[in-house]
């Protein structure tokens, strides 16, 4: 088990560059399923997902090829005969799901385990069965193992009853080759949605209105191999921005959308902090004085509930009371212990978290509890005098890239200890 230490204090101040979406190429990589063909993905971030989910491909007989050096991944998937996912396989990773729509667009048939991922809360997959069985596949599960097979896939008209993401994503891979076409309603507009639907294009698909709440797909007869970029990952973006206010530094955050980041960007100027946007970076400048705010979390475009965590731990330095509704998982407070055990003013009540600022926050050692609540850690590690210790940090290696590098370049004193 590794951990981080962290001396905190020190003001954030210098650039860093953002990596590829994670959540948009756990979505890329299982679509390259269906092209039977060699696709080629850059701007990759090298974090544990991606290494498991290669790792994945290849079990299921995919020649894959990670480049390191100039961030990129090769997949040929012509070698791929059928797509059986075993617990082992699946049970570390959520969108190993991903491989349940892309198997049954590309064989008419696929078996995965039920996945894993961080417990945050209730992610049922009954959306993407009603969407699955819409298009002409039955589904079952078996021993753990979940079951798709359909004789032949004929689009049809698909309303979503909640915003899903992963639904959303998973009825795209298996409708792009169904017979006809596929209208689905209420769709998620997340930018990694309209990434794996640009990447689909590129290999021959027929996706419109990606990013609306209305989808359509024209099935087509077969797909092909593409060279293609993932988009700049919005939360690791996020999650900086947050890290330089929390420090009261002055940051630059590179090869960024702006467009993606506005939600958050609008909490942080509420909050008090200097922000400046250009084409594709953002400065945040952070200040001493802070206001309290309230947050709810919601699909995009709203406020993600992936910084959920990371802002909380800012609104302990802002003034007065703040409130944060977490609408989307009903798991993600559990992090909100640690932070008390530094210190914080926080109680839950449900979905939500009332949040008395201007208590600082002091050292201590600390848990990451999933993902993004490491990363809220670590934030909070950086605002504390004194040395805070961060423990279960494979969390926080599944999604952010490089993390103690990149926050050592804009002044942290930080490292990576293996106990």
């Amino acid at each position: 088990m590794d951990k981080f230490i962290i001396q905190g204090g020190k003001k954030l101040k210098g650039e860093v560059n953002i990596s590829g979406f994670k959540n948009a190429i756990l979505g890329l990589i299982p679509a390259t399923l269906l092209a039977n063909d060699k696709c080629i993905i850059t701007n990759v971030p090298m974090i544990s997902d991606v290494y498991i989910l290669a790792d994945i491909m290849k079990k299921l007989g995919a020649d894959v090829f990670l480049n390191e050096k100039n961030n990129s991944i090769e997949i040929d998937t012509s070698t791929v005969n059928e797509c059986k996912a075993s617990y082992d396989m699946a049970k570390s990773l959520r969108a190993s799901y991903y491989l349940l729509g892309a198997g049954l667009g590309r064989f008419g048939k696929s078996e995965v385990a039920y996945p894993g991922g961080c417990d945050i809360g209730s992610r049922p997959i009954d959306l993407h069965i009603k969407g699955f069985e819409a298009l002409g596949s039955s589904f079952k599960i078996e021993h753990g193992i979940m079951h798709c097979e359909a004789d032949k896939l004929i689009g049809d008209n698909i309303y979503m009853d909640v915003t899903s993401v992963g639904a959303t994503i998973n009825i795209i891979l298996a409708g792009v080759m169904a017979e006809g076409k596929t209208v689905i309603e209420n769709a998620a507009k997340e930018p990694h949605i309209v990434d794996v639907a640009n990447f689909l294009n590129a290999m021959g698909a027929d996706v419109r209105g990606a990013g609306t709440d209305v989808i359509r797909i024209n099935g087509v007869k077969e797909l092909h191999g593409c060279t293609y970029s993932v988009i700049p990952d919005q939360i690791e973006a996020g999650t900086y921005l947050v890290a330089a206010a929390a420090t009261e530094g002055d940051v630059v955050v590179k090869n960024v959308i702006p467009k993606h980041l506005e939600s958050i960007t609008a909490k942080l100027k509420e909050l008090g902090v200097e922000i400046t946007e250009y084409d594709d970076s953002i400065r945040v400048r952070g200040n001493k004085k802070l206001n309290s705010i309230n947050i709810k979390t919601l699909p995009y475009p709203g406020f993600p509930t992936d910084l959920q965590q990371p802002l909380s731990v800012l609104l302990t330095k802002a003034n007065g009371t703040s409130i944060v509704t977490e609408s989307i998982f009903e798991g993600r407070f559990k992090y909100v212990d640690e932070l008390k055990r530094m210190g914080a003013n926080i109680k839950v009540d449900g979905r939500t978290a009332i949040i008395r600022g201007a208590t600082p926050l002091s050292s201590t050692k600390i848990t990451a509890t999933d993902l993004r609540a490491g990363a809220a850690c670590v934030i909070a590690g950086l605002m504390a005098d004194g040395e805070t210790e961060v423990h279960n940090i494979r969390h926080v290696e599944r999604g952010y890239e490089n993390i103690v590098d990149k926050l050592k370049a804009i002044g942290a004193d930080i490292k990576k200890v293996s106990e």
